[in-house]
């Protein structure tokens, strides 16, 4: 039996809970009294039910996220008949904002207690006040922004299963300086910061625990430039073959002194994320999105010629008073900086964000289903963001899967990238049937048909550049489609990339990819050379 329960469900098993860890990290008295009970949203919810009620904990924390808030009300209907005895909080981002202002009714009455804000005190009170006889008479506790110097590093919290298996999240600070309206930062203000040295200290203990992917979830890693020198300072000083770090930047800050890092690290060790998410600045400025368009184009075409960071970067589709042309004109205009990846997403209706102001003058129409996504606004049809839809997900599977890097240009040509793709992607998802499940060996051989067939592109020349794309990353077979042309020799083996590290596979397959264009064009250069 355990006396506190911390629990989710995550969306994934590689994904770690760093909420939950925080938490139990800020117990105090009560840490050794509380156990951490992580599950995800394929589990079958009757294990999971029955997983916590073997537990029968007296107090039962669970995270509710825009991913798991429906299964949570599923979980909580026969849990709180089971365990009528314990006591459940809840808390997370799909329960910001104000009690009167939540969709989630059911949920709310299920619950025993909810906390807004970050928890890390406010939980650790309330069980003490539970457990000593003396619960707090509102349901409904605002916890607001924490003192990070108050609080204990939560990377004990840890498993070693954790770090040899799972995405470990680190942070050095909390909040966000912008008011970006579709972001539940707008709502994270001040910016506070952990104690530097005691931060790195942690960093070093999980290196030589074995740690090697290290995702930072600070909003702008790169807001103080002094920090975010120490960090990157700190792992230049501790690089192996296989470091992986990830960070979210903001595009139009990037001085010198961080270009001079940056560029020191090798491929296969940096991802910079980096949201856009609209090059209208209209837009922009109606959701108080402000961002130095020039620089931010010269920041990314610089990190892109002079670095070798893996640049994941980020376009919202339906935010009020964006178009589909103007959209297109940004995917465009982003697709020509060269990123290694563009996520392209679909606006969400995040609890207590600001961009809910803009529901009637802007005709939001939201899903009643979880995540949330806009159906159409004022600017925009259904029609219109089920196009996006279509595109978003061959846009993944084909371009931001690293698979077909050399082959998606022949399909590009030197038109509009979004016209060109899009025509693309309609063609493929009608001679498929469907989006999902679609092998990947298929959509290298629809790739063939398209360029031959559609684009009248020369089949020696085509089935050249595919088989390039195909073996980039150690793909050894030769597919049916290509048995009747004389192609080169098959690349490395998967992985096997000097500069590869150990970033994702995702990851791996774009530096695999880079690294065999480079190849090609070196060779190609020794032949001019030689006649």
């Amino acid at each position: 039996m355990s006396t506190i329960l911390l629990s989710t469900l995550n969306a994934r098993y590689s994904h770690t809970s760093f909420g939950l860890r925080c938490l139990r990290a800020a117990m105090g008295p009560l840490h050794d009294q509380t156990e951490i009970a992580e599950f995800t949203i394929n589990d079958s919810l009757h294990s999971v039910l029955a997983d916590i009620v073997e537990r029968n904990p007296r107090i039962l924390g669970l995270g509710v996220y825009i991913w798991n808030v429906e299964l949570i009300v599923s979980l909580l209907r026969d849990l709180v008949r089971l365990l009528p005895h314990t006591t459940v909080v809840l808390g997370g981002p799909e329960l910001a904002g104000t009690p009167e202002n939540r969709e989630h009714a059911e949920l709310i009455e299920l619950a025993d207690y909810v906390i807004t804000g970050e928890g890390d005190h406010a939980f650790a009170a309330l069980c003490t006040q539970i457990l000593a006889g003396t619960p707090p008479q509102s349901r409904f506790i605002n916890a607001g922004a924490a003192n990070l110097r108050e609080l204990p590093l939560p990377y004990g919290e840890y498993t070693d299963t954790d770090l040899a298996e799972r995405i470990v999240y680190v942070e050095l600070s909390r909040g966000c300086p912008f008011t970006c309206e579709f972001c539940l930062s707008a709502l994270d203000i001040p910016v506070r910061i952990y104690p530097l040295q005691e931060f790195l200290v942690a960093m070093d203990e999980l290196l030589k625990r074995g740690l090697r992917q290290f995702k930072f979830v600070d909003r702008t890693f790169n807001l103080n430039i002094r920090l975010s020198e120490a960090v990157l300072q700190f792992f230049l000083q501790r690089l192996s073959p296989d470091l992986f770090l990830h960070f979210e930047m903001i595009p139009d800050r990037l001085p010198d002194s961080l270009k001079t890092l940056l560029a020191r690290f090798p491929a296969g060790t940096v991802q910079l994320e980096i949201g856009i998410q609209t090059f209208n600045a209209d837009v922009g400025e109606l959701i108080s999105r402000r961002m130095d368009v020039e620089t931010t184009e010269q920041n990314l075409t610089w990190l892109r010629d002079n670095t070798s960071v893996h640049l994941h970067t980020d376009l919202i589709a339906g935010l009020p008073g964006e178009t589909l042309e103007s959209f297109a004109a940004g995917f465009d205009r982003l697709y020509r900086l060269r990123p290694q990846e563009i996520q392209v997403g679909i606006l969400k209706r995040l609890k207590g964000t600001p961009i809910l102001r803009h529901e009637e003058s802007h005709q939001l129409m939201w899903s009643s289903r979880a995540p949330f996504e806009v159906f159409s606004t004022s600017t925009m049809s259904w029609g219109e963001l089920e196009l996006i839809r279509l595109f978003a997900r061959f846009w993944d599977l084909y371009a931001n899967s690293g698979n077909f890097t050399g082959s998606l240009t022949l399909v590009v040509g030197d038109e509009s990238p979004w016209l060109r793709l899009m025509h693309f992607f309609k063609w493929v998802a009608d001679a498929e049937q469907r989006r999902h499940g679609i092998a990947l060996i298929r959509l290298f051989e629809r790739m063939f048909q398209y360029l031959t067939e559609q684009q009248g592109s020369d089949p020696q020349d085509c089935a050249e550049i595919i088989w390039r794309d195909y073996t980039s990353s150690g793909r050894r077979d030769k597919p049916r489609f290509l048995r009747e042309f004389s192609l080169p020799g098959i690349g490395r083996p998967a992985g096997s990339s000097p500069r590869a590290g150990s970033s994702p596979a995702r990851q791996r397959r774009h530096t695999a990819a880079e690294d065999s264009s480079s190849e090609t064009s070196d060779s190609a250069a020794a032949d001019r050379g030689s006649h």
